[in-house]
């Protein structure tokens, strides 16, 4: 899909186009995925990556986690088409109104979505009804700044001029606040790929679902 999916016109960017260059891109891509998949466990039965896109996490997901029942849900057909020619197990469906019983989902994944979304808090609401007490939310946002900086300095200029459909700039206090308003309870912030928010590219959020 775009990396905006909002666009209209011009020249489009894939994600899986800039993933298959390979390069530094390829080689971060991978690191924080790396950090990303830290956080399922064996328990984890039940796996959803909402808003899957071109689906490269999910298939690393059913690669590290063959036993469990793994889902993406991407409301944008060219992407479930992309995933499914790469027999991925996605599916169309709405953010705002998964079909999905309550308190089912072990873990779900909200890999750089957040910052897509014109009412966040409907969205979460929704995530988190479907989660299981105790289940896990794992959501990464970026660092707009900070990634157009460094495009900047690494000549990307083709990345840089691309406008990526963000709706809103989080940060970690943000997150945070936002979740313990919602009913859950955040266990987990970490900044990628430097200790420091201030010079990393992503921010992870980690937290459960209060009993």
């Amino acid at each position: 899909m775009p990396v905006n999916e909002k666009q209209t016109q011009g020249e489009v960017l894939y994600q899986r186009q800039i993933y298959e260059k390979g390069g530094l891109s390829r080689f971060y891509w991978d690191y924080k995925d790396g950090i990303i998949l830290r956080n399922i466990t064996s328990g984890d039965k039940l796996i959803f990556d909402v808003g899957c896109g071109e689906g490269i996490l999910l298939e690393k997901i059913c690669n590290i986690a063959p036993k469990s029942t793994v889902t993406g849900i991407d409301c944008i057909e060219e992407n479930v088409s992309i995933c499914k020619n790469r027999n991925l197990p996605a599916e169309l469906g709405d953010i705002y109104s998964l079909k999905v019983p309550c308190d089912s989902i072990d873990i779900i994944f909200l890999i750089e979505v957040i910052e897509h979304l014109v009412d966040h808090k409907k969205a979460l609401n929704e995530i988190i009804r479907v989660l299981k007490p105790g289940g896990k939310l794992v959501i990464l946002f970026p660092h707009d700044t900070v990634f157009a900086f460094v495009r900047f300095i690494t000549l990307k200029f083709k990345e840089l001029k691309y406008d990526p459909g963000h709706v809103k700039k989080w940060t970690h206090c943000e997150i945070n606040q936002t979740l313990k308003n919602l009913g859950m309870e955040p266990i987990k912030n970490l900044s990628i790929p430097f200790i420091f928010w201030g010079i990393s590219l992503h921010g992870l959020s980690v937290s459960i679902k209060r009993p």
